[in-house]
């Protein structure tokens, strides 16, 4: 394609500067080739760049390709593509510093570019490398960019930049405080870069920005060396220099006039030495009264490496309001992370507060119950390749399994072993155990893959401090779910009325015509069908092993004891307090997770000595047991 202007002439005119480049040399080639405002100049300076330019022995330019000895050549201004000899050209490859200033020339012209890639590219390029030379086309192409999220990121840079490199000092101040809402990493840096300073030391205050000034004598030896370092005093000897100083010296078996038999003396070897430095001989020792005397004869303190005290004032009172801001973002972070935790450990405890509730039943395997759901998962998508259909499915599915497995259970094996508690304790813990090994063998050891849809993929971000996942955000509103379908089914339904029945008093719900054997078998499965759903909602987001319930049957006893056995309020009170408790000491010990789980039994075990029947307590058999 060829262009109405021509921007070989230009290249021709700097073509010394251009061939043999540096970063002294080359601005005004560069300067010339933007002003000419030509379309080509894009491409041309993205291939210069990229070292794919190529010289004539005659001086013309072209972008080449080269491939073997034949390069493929194209036309600056017509386009038109030629193949000739190697030997004919010579290729341009310009420095790492000559490159980056045709990357700051070649921004003024993508921010405009036709294509939206482009664009984004040099703002991206502009937020890793930020020059005062591009602030001017980048304010320029905020007013005809038409993409609305694009537009909004030239604003946010434009700020960025007018903030550390505008003219006038009142559009820096301006600029500076617009960031007082921005919470974001790239505003903290820019405010922190404007506040960057470098320590110095003088004879007396500077007449200058100052951040700050210290009291040398809190590090009166760092603050000597800082001495040194800036040649206001001589360096201090170290023993190894006295001791080479006074054998140095040594005059007919004494030094300094002591013999040599008094050396092992300190106090003698520092007179010898003080001698010595009297005559001339050696420098001035530097005792701690002459450091500390040097010290105090001077100034330490920080400089702003910007000079207007005014700037730096505004950006440090921003500053403040932005930490501010942050530490109160973290706040509202760390209680998302705390409720997504515990709507977790509530989805995984609430079947098993419900059985352990009404049947007094210690169940080993309500964990394996979750594995059980996470797996009718991972093998309903191997027949569903449609993930928000597979799931939909996935869900009443995981319940009627475990439902099933686990009215087999009740009527095999826990009915047998009522009111026996470490007999019950046993029996479940080898189911846990066999049902473990089943899963090895059908499944392998390796963890199996429960893919989530693509609407549950991501993160709502509300700024670079508060972020959560659209899974955790999915959990927390099914365990909300699961909350009212519980105590609708307790309270509205004549399943409900039963439970609660039985729960109270078995005795007397046996007189008027309930079947408590019953109503156990369906509790025991409806408490293992909500583990079988949580199962699902969990393996979104975690490993799905066979050890997988392994690591909630702990956080679910925990939760069940600290709740309340068998309430349902209880059970959301003690998931609340677990999930927050657990965050919090997570935050105060981010580096180790387990720690703080081990921190979170301890407080439980305290927790219960005080209240045994937990938080909220439940009156009945229960409470009686």
């Amino acid at each position: 394609m060829a262009f109405a202007q021509t921007l070989q002439p230009i290249l021709q005119t700097h073509a010394k500067e251009i061939a043999k480049p540096s970063r002294s040399s080359v601005s005004d080639a560069l300067d010339a080739i933007a002003v000419s405002g030509l379309p080509q100049v894009t491409g041309f300076l993205e291939q210069w760049a990229n070292k794919n330019v190529w010289q004539r022995n005659d001086g013309v330019f072209f972008i080449g390709m080269a491939s073997g000895d034949d390069i493929s050549l194209t036309d600056v201004d017509t386009g038109t593509t030629t193949i000739a000899s190697k030997s004919d050209y010579k290729q341009l490859k310009p420095n790492g510093g000559v490159r980056r200033l045709i990357g700051t020339a070649l921004v003024q012209f993508q921010l405009i570019d036709p294509d939206l890639s482009r664009r984004e590219s040099a703002v991206a390029s502009i937020a890793r490398r930020p020059e005062a030379a591009q602030l001017a086309p980048l304010l320029a192409s905020i007013q005809p960019e038409v993409d609305g999220a694009l537009k909004a990121r030239k604003i946010q840079l434009a700020n960025f930049l007018s903030a550390r490199f505008a003219d006038d000092p009142k559009d820096r101040i301006a600029a500076i405080n617009s960031l007082s809402s921005d919470t974001s990493v790239e505003a903290r840096a820019v405010l922190n870069q404007i506040l960057s300073t470098k320590a110095g030391v003088a004879k007396s205050p500077p007449d200058a920005n100052v951040a700050a000034t210290f009291d040398p004598m809190g590090t009166p030896d760092m603050s000597y060396l800082a001495l040194v370092n800036a040649d206001f005093a001589p360096a201090k000897q170290t023993q190894a220099d006295i001791k080479a100083a006074l054998e140095t010296n040594i005059v007919e078996g004494r030094i300094g006039g002591f013999a040599l038999n008094q050396m092992t003396d300190p106090t003698i070897r520092e007179a010898a030495y003080a001698a010595l430095a009297a005559d001339g001989l050696v420098p001035r020792l530097i005792t701690k009264g002459a450091r500390d005397a040097a010290l105090e004869d001077h100034v330490f303190f920080a400089l702003y490496d910007e000079p207007n005290a005014d700037i730096t004032n505004a950006a440090q009172t921003v500053l403040k309001t932005v930490e501010s801001r942050v530490a109160t973002a973290q706040i509202a972070d760390l209680t998302l992370d705390a409720l997504s935790l515990a709507s977790i450990f509530f989805l995984a405890a609430i079947g098993l507060a419900i059985t352990f509730g009404v049947m007094g039943v210690i169940n080993m395997a309500h964990g394996e119950f979750i594995m059980m759901g996470a797996y009718t998962g991972y093998v309903v998508q191997l027949f569903v390749s449609n993930y928000t259909v597979s799931l939909m499915i996935a869900l009443p599915l995981a319940f009627a399994v475990t439902f099933a497995a686990g009215v087999v259970m009740e009527r095999l094996v826990i009915r047998r072993l009522y009111h026996r508690p470490l007999e019950t304790l046993l029996a479940t813990f080898g189911i846990s155990i066999a049902l473990q090994q089943l899963a090895k063998n059908v499944f392998g050891t390796q963890a199996r893959p429960l893919t989530s849809p693509d609407w549950l993929a991501g993160a709502w971000v509300f700024n670079d401090v508060i972020q959560i996942s659209y899974i955790r955000i999915a959990i927390f509103v099914l365990a909300l779910l699961f909350l009212g379908l519980i105590i609708y089914i307790l309270k509205r339904t004549r399943l409900g009325l039963e439970v609660r029945a039985v729960t109270q008093n078995p005795g007397m719900a046996s007189s008027m015509g309930i079947n408590p054997d019953r109503i156990n078998m369906m509790t025991f499965g409806l408490g293992s069908g909500i583990a079988g759903i949580a199962g699902v909602a969990i393996g979104l987001y975690a490993k799905v092993t066979s050890e997988m319930g392994s690591d909630y049957i702990v956080q679910s006893f925990m939760t069940v004891v600290v709740g309340g056995v068998g309430n349902v309020w209880g059970t959301l009170a003690g998931a609340a307090m677990i999930g927050f408790g657990q965050k919090g000491i997570e935050w105060l010990n981010p580096s180790n997770t387990l720690a703080a789980q081990t921190y979170m039994i301890l407080f439980v075990i305290l927790f219960i000595q005080f209240r045994p029947k937990g938080i909220v307590a439940l009156k009945g058999r229960a409470a009686g047991d």
